[in-house]
């Protein structure tokens, strides 16, 4: 018997579309000086911000970012159903200690640069299957912290190969609201969600992480074509997140091979963050690319009317430093939210 909600075989269609109600981003200097910068929130003034440890400025800066989205609505942590986050550290604990001082009840997300698709989709499910009447979700990620956990300290100063992505430093909340509690007129809806399934091409380079994403969201997005009968020309923008440079040229060849012209409409989170002359190699990572780029980017732009529907496919390296340690390939995923403004 096919589920009442599921189209095809990966791809949940939503009924009652779950609305995203309000976004908030905070992002670290580089960031703040690139292409985006005059979209973004807030900008911290160093990596630090004030603390201890680039640990704790990271998390900092998620609960920021969760708590403005909620004070743009007008809600308290108590009037949300569930808090739904991650971030690249282990057991990840930047998003376990915001839920700690939140006090919201939980779940815990590892997707790697994944999670803020994983958000969306995991909190519109809550909400389309009265589970939940507001879902609140973010992600985070931190440079230093995620170069001192999979690759070296920056204090070392370590050259970086040319393939390599330069991890975000931000957070971006969001929170999503059952359509009847929504703002009344046109809105940013939730409407499809097509989950992937782990690809592992067999790379095994850590710093060439799009060449190992890629695939997968080459496989996730024809199945959301195949699933929702849609093809390329029903959205203004396809955008993954994050690829970067090396990954977008793959990801664009592979789905032209597959009979899909892309190319006017796909970019990538990676490749719009940073300007070339930012030094960054082959773009942004990490779980803060996508959340920072779509929160406050890709949806103000819906939002002015630019786009009026977008295939998000959020990417992701589900690696660890064990596994690269032990000389393991990177297994990819990716996972597609369609967003619609009407």
């Amino acid at each position: 018997m096919q589920a009442a909600k599921k189209v095809g075989k990966q791809t949940i269609k939503f009924t009652q579309p779950p609305c995203i109600i309000s976004t908030h981003t905070v992002v670290g200097p580089k960031e703040g000086r690139g292409p985006l910068g005059k979209f973004f929130d807030y900008t911290i003034p160093d990596n630090l911000w004030g603390e201890q440890s680039f640990e704790k400025c990271e998390q900092k800066m998620l609960q920021e970012a969760l708590e403005q989205a909620l004070q743009k609505a007008n809600l308290s942590p108590q009037q949300v159903d569930y808090l739904l986050a991650g971030d690249l550290l282990n057991q990840i604990i930047c998003a376990n200690y915001t839920a700690r001082n939140l006090g919201i009840p939980f779940l815990g997300l590892y997707g790697a640069c994944s999670t803020m698709a994983e958000a969306l989709i995991l909190g519109a499910m809550l909400i389309d299957g009265g589970y939940a009447n507001y879902v609140l979700g973010g992600a985070s990620s931190h440079y230093d912290t995620a170069e001192r956990q999979y690759r070296y300290p920056t204090e070392q100063g370590v050259q970086r190969p040319p393939t390599a992505q330069w991890t975000v430093t931000g957070a971006g909340g969001f929170l999503l609201a059952h359509p009847s509690l929504a703002p009344a007129g046109p809105g940013l809806k939730v409407t499809f969600a097509t989950l992937g399934r782990v690809i592992d091409m067999a790379i095994a380079d850590v710093n060439n992480m799009g060449a190992a994403m890629a695939p997968a969201a080459v496989d996730t997005i024809i199945q959301h074509f195949k699933d929702t009968g849609r093809s390329p020309v029903d959205y203004q923008l396809i955008i993954t997140g994050d690829l970067g440079s090396l990954g977008k040229t793959l990801c664009l060849n592979m789905l032209e091979k597959a009979g899909y012209d892309v190319e006017k409409i796909y970019t990538d989170c990676g490749v719009l963050i940073y300007d070339p002359s930012q030094d960054t190699h082959c773009g942004g990572s990490g779980c803060g690319c996508s959340a920072v780029v779509m929160a406050a980017y890709v949806f103000r732009r819906m939002q002015e009317g630019a786009y009026r529907r977008v295939l998000f496919a959020g990417t992701g390296a589900l690696m660890s430093p064990t596994s690269v340690w032990q000389g393991e390939t990177i297994p990819g995923i990716a996972h597609a939210v369609a967003i619609e403004f009407f």
